[in-house]
């Protein structure tokens, strides 16, 4: 049996986080499971785990926020002693690599940079990436963000240097105007084509909700939440009468779907 480290002040977080280390270096050597993981098979899971993050934040469930970024900090921590044990680098070189691009990105803060608003200190960010190497205003943008939030993301950095509309009317315009475009593939029966319309049509669209202000993929989010809230009251009414959903017809289900909503569910 493996000793458990503990830390000797557990209020002192260079101790405990030394031994939150050690306990995974003792996980990747013991653990048949942690074992045989990879940067790769684990990559995932670090989004689960942030999107399960969100969950605690949206639900204001501190308890669970605190064990959810807990979950994080085991994945960054793992990943960092993975790549070490490949030769890659090191916790420390992450740690290193942080420290210096917080500094360099806040000359406002260690320098003699003026920003005296969020706006100006956004403006000074995306010029500062560039400093460090970047060759694109998208080049931050991840690949693997979810579409919608990566639409949004796209032409949130493109309006930063003006590559926008100006007025929100016209945003609204290029939405049906795709719509209409969307409507001639569909009669066409052109596949790629009805794809393609698609995809412009909800890439206008997240255009034309950020300029009121909202974040489509949270929006999106919201209604899915209200859709299961609303399709589970109706699994527990047809539980409550005996029934199963198969015997349940479309108008039956619409009518406690209804009675859900006047329910505010």
């Amino acid at each position: 049996m493996i000793k458990i480290p503990k830390a000797k002040n557990e209020n002192d977080i260079a101790e405990q986080f030394d031994t939150f280390v050690e306990i995974v270096r003792i996980l990747r050597k013991e653990c048949p499971w942690d074992r045989e993981q990879s940067n790769e098979s684990i990559s995932q899971l670090l989004i689960e785990e942030a999107y399960e993050t969100i969950d605690a934040i949206n639900n204001k469930n501190d308890d669970e926020f605190a064990k959810e970024l807990g979950d994080l900090l085991l994945h960054i921590v793992m990943h960092a002693v993975m790549a070490e044990e490949r030769e890659a680098f090191n916790l420390i070189d992450v740690l290193k690599k942080s420290q210096t691009k917080l500094v360099f990105r806040h000359p406002h803060v260690f320098g003699d940079v003026s920003a005296d608003n969020p706006e100006k200190v956004t403006q000074n960010w995306e010029h500062l990436k560039f400093k460090e190497g970047r060759k694109s205003l998208l080049e931050g943008v991840p690949n693997a963000l979810p579409a919608l939030l990566k639409a949004e993301r796209m032409q949130f950095k493109a309006s930063r240097i003006g590559f926008d509309w100006t007025e929100k009317e016209d945003v609204w315009k290029k939405v049906e105007e795709e719509m209409n475009e969307l409507k001639v593939e569909l009669l066409s029966g052109n596949q790629e084509k009805k794809l393609d319309e698609i995809g412009d049509l909800l890439f206008a669209l997240v255009n034309a909700i950020r300029f009121e202000n909202i974040i489509a993929e949270e929006a999106l989010q919201s209604t899915n939440a209200k859709f299961k809230r609303r399709f589970e009251y109706i699994e527990k009414v047809v539980s409550e009468r005996n029934l199963t959903l198969k015997e349940m017809s479309l108008e039956q289900m619409d009518e406690i779907w209804d009675e859900a909503k006047r329910l505010g569910l």
